[in-house]
């Protein structure tokens, strides 16, 4: 057994050198950064046997010799961020090996994008919605063409894929893609796009993956993607024991923490990360966004300090500072920070979330509605926008709208107590009793940690005058409440139901015990407990009389 893991690990080893090499070569940087930080998160304590060919791990490049001197210098133009230049380079070489036809149309995919930012931050309307990269039908129509003659490489295939997905054909970039990760497992960024387009297990179970230790990375990223967080969180902890050190997958670890609101447990993984790094700025949102909630205003402080210091015009360093003002109040400041990381990177998810919330704080209500609108375009599968969307409609006394995005977010996040109670909310606030009660049972069901669907399911229980039900709700919540040694106005109106409720059913015991905690608190209610206990002595004394004049 200790021969086969050892074997595994100096596989992983061997193949995770020979990716980060080959995909820095084609400038796949996102995805050479995710197998480097694989590369050194495994596990030290194993040994490595030295492979017999590891100076065959970078694989020669069987270009024409000319060809291959004029890829280098593309490949410098690329690097320069020349794109124009590299592609113009290259053009002779269109039809020729699967890394120069792959670094040209990367040059020309990417010549296209920046064309794209520029015309978006021309437009004065706002209307950004018909900016498309004008290269896409040409490379789409050139790697159709290169595909029929079975010319593409892993690389191109993961490009031609990319065109596909950037075009709207997603069932024909879902079939690209999957060619492309079956051929070569360490295009990252192949997985990534492959999961955005996956809805359930069916669809990836159709795609026929080949089983590689990289795909359980993608599954795990795409359960988290898709907020099944308990199952994320299992596979990452199996992938630490391989594993120990990445700082991925101990990023990826804190956001499955912080998505199922363990922040304790998140946060400490987050600094365990930065320990390992003072200056990564790489999660850091999270990290950030983890000190909000906590209201830990001098780590926040020290986090947006140092991130600004590390690197001022990073997404990720305009967005801490952003979330630091915000939770000091400061919300113009935040918006103009979150609306810098904008610049840097219009595709920056937290952000359009975050500015919607600083709009909704400073009651501009059409600003919190575009910036949500621009989040779920981005990812529809983000439920804090669709959550955002809700509350700004509820905000406007717009109840069935509000419903309609809540109902987008119970769909995404269907074990989450805070979202059924807020579409239970909006139908209460229609006269909807069924609806809300529905709502506010789904929220229990889910660990309702606040008590807020178990006070409603008892007052709307009560209102429709079904006091069984009634009791059973107002019974947990008392409970809860105790627990947390919490007095508050609910205590009071549980133990003035249950009161009254016990002494109608005549169990005067219990009523008396509701009662005499009753007498605890001030106003009308105390004086309620007062006439209650009268009336369970009187039914008492009567009882004893009614008996002694039967004997």
């Amino acid at each position: 057994y200790q021969r086969r893991v050892r074997g595994d690990m100096t596989t992983k080893r061997t193949q995770l050198i020979s990716s980060i090499s080959q995909l820095s070569e084609r400038g796949l940087l996102h995805s050479a950064r995710w197998a480097a930080e694989q590369l050194v998160g495994l596990n030290k304590d194993e040994q490595f046997d030295q492979p017999e060919d590891f100076e065959q791990v970078v694989i020669e490049h069987p270009l024409e010799p000319h060809e291959y001197e004029q890829y280098l210098l593309a490949k410098t133009y690329f690097d320069l961020r020349e794109y124009r230049c590299a592609a113009e380079l290259l053009s002779p070489y269109a039809s020729s090996h699967p890394k120069s036809i792959f670094l040209r149309s990367y040059s020309l995919y990417l010549v296209g994008e920046k064309r794209k930012e520029e015309q978006i931050y021309e437009i004065s309307n706002g209307n950004t919605a018909s900016v498309i990269n004008n290269e896409l039908s040409s490379l789409q129509q050139e790697f159709s063409r290169l595909y029929k003659l079975d010319r593409l490489d892993a690389f191109c295939l993961y490009l031609y894929g990319l065109v596909l997905k950037e075009s709207g054909h997603n069932s024909h970039a879902l079939k690209i893609y999957s060619e492309s990760v079956n051929r070569y497992p360490f295009i990252w960024s192949a997985w990534e796009d492959l999961a955005s387009l996956c809805d359930d297990y069916q669809t990836i179970e159709g795609l026929g993956l080949r089983d590689h230790w990289v795909k359980e990375h993608f599954l795990a990223h795409w359960e988290l993607e898709l907020q099944h967080n308990i199952e994320a969180l299992q596979r990452y902890c199996a992938l630490k024991l391989t594993f120990p050190s990445s700082p991925y997958i101990i990023s990826k670890t804190a956001l499955a923490h912080y998505n199922l609101r363990e922040f304790d447990e998140a946060e400490a993984l987050l600094e365990s990360v930065l320990q390992s790094n003072p200056y990564r700025l790489e999660s850091m949102d999270v990290y950030s966004n983890i000190l909000y909630v906590k209201e830990d205003r001098p780590k926040l402080s020290f986090l947006a300090h140092t991130a600004n210091q590390t690197d001022k015009y990073r997404p990720e360093t305009c967005f801490i500072i952003g979330n630091y003002y915000s939770l000091n109040g400061a919300h113009e400041k935040a918006v103009l920070y979150f609306r810098r990381a904008l610049k840097l990177d219009r595709k920056y998810l937290s952000a359009w979330t975050l500015m919607g919330h600083e709009y909704v704080e400073m009651k501009n209500t059409a600003a919190a509605v575009e910036a949500y609108r621009e989040a779920v375009d981005i990812n529809p599968r983000d439920y804090r926008a669709w959550y955002g969307l809700g509350q700004t409609y509820e905000l406007l006394k717009m109840p069935l709208y509000a419903i309609h995005y809540y109902k987008k977010v119970t769909q995404l996040r269907p074990y989450d107590a805070r979202m059924w109670c807020a579409e239970g909310g909006c139908y209460e606030s229609l006269g909807k009793v069924e609806e809300a009660i529905h709502c506010y049972e789904r929220a229990e069901k889910a660990g309702d940690r606040d008590g807020l669907a178990l006070h409603k399911l008892a007052k709307l229980y009560a209102e429709r005058n079904d006091h069984e039900n009634a009791a059973h709700y107002y019974t947990k919540n008392l409970r809860l409440l105790d627990s947390r040694r919490e007095e508050s106005q609910q205590m009071i109106e549980a133990l003035l139901f249950l009161a009254t409720h016990c002494t109608n059913i005549g169990a005067y015991s219990k009523a008396e015990a509701y009662c005499n905690r009753l007498l605890d608190f001030s106003g009308k209610e105390k004086e309620e407990a007062k006439a209650l206990l009268r009336q369970i002595h009187s039914a008492r004394s009567s009882a004893i009389n009614n008996n002694n004049n039967n004997t």
